[in-house]
């Protein structure tokens, strides 16, 4: 155990500052403060020594040097039980500082600003702040350093109960947590001036040229809450997010009702707002195990669910449903005869609700349902998968198509309304894990074979799936065909037109099938690979 006797704080975020200076002042212990902690502190009647008078050295610079003298490091490293350090102090005047409360300057909320400057950001750069934590973290067996108030009301209990002292194991913890401070502060710096244009002062959200990728990428997730279990019971499982929201998803959406959300909601419930957030009219997306059992767009939000919802409505048996629209009464009572005709729907995600709809939706109390707000301001960001050691990041799939940009293959072109059911399932097809086969009546899926080792088995589950729909209807296929025998198998279902990307070297018996059954094909020159 040590005692603190001399504590030096300096903090931006004043929270239940108060609380612990007042219990520090009570036990007899001297407190060093800067700047605008220092009146805070003396505007609360708690006696402080400025930093400044207690190291007999100005602050200057604007105020980027405080802290940085030896008297206040030297207080900091030096290991008491060291009979040279303690030499070496004593000789030069440096006492023990025991406690450092710090935390530092708001660099994310600065540089999430739309209009942040580059010197702006750079002016919020901390460098006192993290020099004092790590000094005071590396030394905890005489310092103990506190970066955050939830810290607070243990520390005050444990110096109220030990006469101002605390433990070593205190100390330690203390330590680590001080560190992860530091480390999470450091990269929120690192990654904003990896993304920024130095010229223009300006986020740039994709890589302008082929290697815009860091060489060195560092990750940092805050853990929002440990789950009931993983994707099965026997597998453990926690939920980490961003500090600061990258704009409307499904991990920083609020859950106005429901249970909590397990480890497979989440998946299911980004994979539902991706889809939505793609489309610009009303959207409806259905998921199940991270799939799209149906999905579709129409004039309004209760026909495109009552859309979506027919392409499979046994799959849709335990689904997540994706709105991209403010849910009504008219909508939320749609999907309430949907369950009472039997269609179990287990978490439900849109922008907003009235309050009529969120009161009907939210009868069912264990189902959760989650709000993002506006998904306008969506911006595309890097994506990121984990392998065992290592991350892949790329891009995020956003390539958009026009009818201008496809070229047709076959004798017979697209009319207007295939084409526009054609564009429709080529964009939603991208959202269903490859190989993927979707069939589509104007902007509604019928059927679709997802998560296929063979494409002419995804042809086959979606036109089974389809049923009769299948007659007369478009589909999409992620990838080119490598042989002719899907698009025969399209041909005999009655498929009327096909979208793909082209490229296989059996293109030209490809087209032919296609010429024979009398489709239209247009080729896009992109794939849609989903892994």
């Amino acid at each position: 155990m040590i005692k603190i006797q001399r504590a030096l704080i300096s903090v931006y975020d004043k929270t239940d500052l108060l609380e612990i200076a007042n219990v520090l002042a009570a036990h007899g212990v001297e407190i060093l403060s800067t700047g605008g902690t220092a009146r805070h502190l003396r505007d609360a009647g708690i006696d402080i020594i400025d930093v400044s008078d207690y190291t007999d050295f100005p602050e200057m610079l604007d105020g980027r040097v405080k802290t940085l003298h030896p008297k206040i490091h030297g207080g900091l490293l030096a290991e008491w039980d060291n009979t040279e350090h303690s030499a070496q102090a004593e000789a030069h005047g440096i006492n023990a500082i025991d406690m450092v409360i710090c935390n530092l300057y708001p660099f994310e909320a600065t540089v999430a600003k739309p209009d942040v400057t580059l010197p702006e950001a750079i002016e919020n750069i901390d460098i006192g702040g993290p020099t004092m934590i790590r000094a005071a973290a590396k030394n905890y067996r005489h310092v103990a350093a506190l970066t955050n108030p939830s810290q607070y009301p243990q520390i005050i209990a444990d110096l109220t109960a030990n006469d101002c002292c605390l433990s070593e194991v205190q100390r330690f913890e203390l330590a680590k947590a001080a560190f992860a401070h530091t480390a999470h502060y450091d990269t929120a710096i690192a990654t904003y001036l990896t993304n920024v244009d130095s010229v223009r002062s300006r986020t740039i959200h994709r890589p302008s040229t082929d290697d815009e990728f860091a060489d060195n990428l560092t990750l940092h997730f805050e853990k929002a809450r440990t789950l009931r279990y993983g994707e099965n019971p026997h597998q453990r499982a926690a939920f980490y997010r961003t500090e600061t929201t990258p704009g409307p998803s499904a991990a920083w959406a609020n859950q106005l009702s429901g249970q909590p959300l397990s480890f497979n909601n989440l998946l299911d419930l980004e994979a539902a707002l991706e889809i939505v957030k793609d489309f610009k009219t009303p959207a409806c997306a259905i998921i199940k195990h991270n799939n799209p059992c149906g999905l579709a767009t129409a004039g309004n939000l209760q026909d495109a669910f009552t859309n979506a919802l027919e392409c499979d409505r046994t799959s849709a048996f335990g689904s997540i449903v994706g709105l991209n629209r403010k849910v009504t009464i008219q909508t939320a009572n749609t999907i309430r005869e949907a369950a009472q005709a039997g269609v179990k729907i287990d978490a439900i995600i849109a922008p907003s609700y009235t309050d009529k709809a969120l009161r009907a939706l939210s009868r069912v109390k264990r189902r959760p349902i989650l709000e993002t707000g506006s998904l306008s301001a969506t911006e595309p960001i890097v994506q990121i998968r984990n392998i065992t050691g290592g991350v892949l990041v790329q891009d995020p799939d956003v390539h958009e198509l026009s009818a201008d940009a496809l070229e047709v293959a076959t004798q017979r072109a697209p009319t207007d309304t295939e084409m526009e059911s054609l564009l429709f399932a080529w964009k939603a097809c991208k959202h269903v894990k490859s190989n993927c086969i979707l069939l589509a009546n104007g902007t509604q899926s019928v059927g679709i074979g997802a998560g296929q080792m063979s494409r002419v088995d995804a042809a086959i589950i979606a036109i089974r799936k389809a049923g009769e729909k299948a007659k007369g209807a478009m589909l999409a296929s992620d990838a080119y065909f490598p042989f002719p025998d899907g698009v025969e198998i399209a041909g005999e279902a009655g498929i009327s037109a096909i979208i793909q990307p082209g490229g296989s070297v059996n293109d030209a018996p490809v087209i032919e099938t296609a010429d024979a059954y009398g489709m239209a094909m247009v080729l896009t020159g992109v794939r849609h690979f989903r892994h």
